[in-house]
């Protein structure tokens, strides 16, 4: 079952193979959830699938949505909005459909995936290892551009995060660290709808425990466009990153008994719009590049001072 807009494509037997000369040559746009169809963070991954040669297929993936036709639809209408036309949604909600051949011909013929919002659990264990999912992996092997937002973001990094806060019915929920599929790395792990849903302490946590993680709070509305190693933020919001590896006092653990969060030497930073962030570096591109200049100068000057 499929919800489309736009020529269907043909099922056949086969999954047509990439050639792949480098596992992550293609981007990544994460968004933070809540993203406006007139958006810069939703515009930004449909320019770039424009961009392809193939002219801007585009396949979206609502599984993580306990409604994922419902959902479905939403998206169909947020893409129109947008004025994509060339978009299909298969419905795929389980293990078996996420085998579908026909599904996985359509993603490697696309030129980008969108990962609706939902579950991120649900929707990894969903099609983590599944013919779908190695062929979303592989078209981003290939050069694709991959979309996620809110669960759809959360579930692109080596390790994703889920609960720790509480439900509808007031009751914690226990926190969540699992494998996610790994598109991302730099031991990153996202949060979405981040400053909107108050999730600061929830990321200060989860790098307290796990001090070589980096955590990276999306806002809504809001995305960054990963290539290589490099994060541009686009939208109406920012992008904090935390990292612990300078961490000198935590009482993390004592905190699973209610103990209030003590923290030190905790490394925060907040990334706006017009920003690159180096994930391999764990900071702004702009502090880097600067350092970078500065310290030419001082060659430049040591090699050519008279004496």
């Amino acid at each position: 079952m499929s919800v489309e807009v736009g020529e269907a494509n043909e099922a056949g037997s086969d999954i047509p193979t990439r050639r792949r000369t480098d596992r992550h040559t293609g981007v990544l746009v994460l968004i933070g959830g809540a993203c406006d169809p007139e958006g810069a963070a939703f515009r930004s991954f449909i320019e770039l699938c424009r961009a392809r040669p193939g002219g801007g297929k585009i396949v979206g993936l609502t599984t993580a949505s306990h409604e994922p036709v419902e959902s479905a639809n939403d998206w169909i209408h947020a893409f129109a909005t947008a004025g994509v036309r060339d978009v299909a949604i298969p419905i795929v909600d389980s293990r078996d459909r996420a085998q579908d051949r026909a599904v996985a011909r359509m993603i490697a013929e696309a030129d980008g995936v969108f990962l609706g919002g939902g579950d991120q659990v649900h929707l990894v264990t969903t099609l983590a290892g599944s013919r779908v999912g190695h062929a979303i992996a592989d078209l981003y092997g290939g050069g694709g551009v991959i979309c996620g937002t809110s669960a759809g973001a959360a579930a692109l990094t080596e390790t994703i995060l889920a609960g720790g806060e509480p439900d509808e019915y007031g009751q914690m929920q226990q926190l969540h660290l699992g494998p996610g599929f790994g598109l991302l790395g730099f031991r990153a792990v996202i949060d979405t709808h981040f400053t909107q849903r108050r999730r600061l302490q929830r990321l200060f946590m989860v790098i307290a425990r796990n001090a070589e993680l980096m955590g990276l709070g999306i806002d809504e509305d809001t995305g960054i466009i990963i290539r290589g190693h490099l994060g541009e933020v686009v939208g109406r919001g920012s992008v904090t990153f935390v990292d612990g590896r300078g961490v000198r006092f935590d009482n993390a653990d004592a905190c699973m008994d209610g103990v209030a969060l003590t923290l030190s030497y905790l490394r925060v930073g907040i990334v706006g719009a017009g920003y690159t962030f180096n994930l391999r570096e764990r900071e702004l591109e702009t502090l880097l590049e600067a350092r970078s200049a500065n310290t030419a100068t001082e060659v430049l000057r040591g090699d050519g001072a008279a004496g």
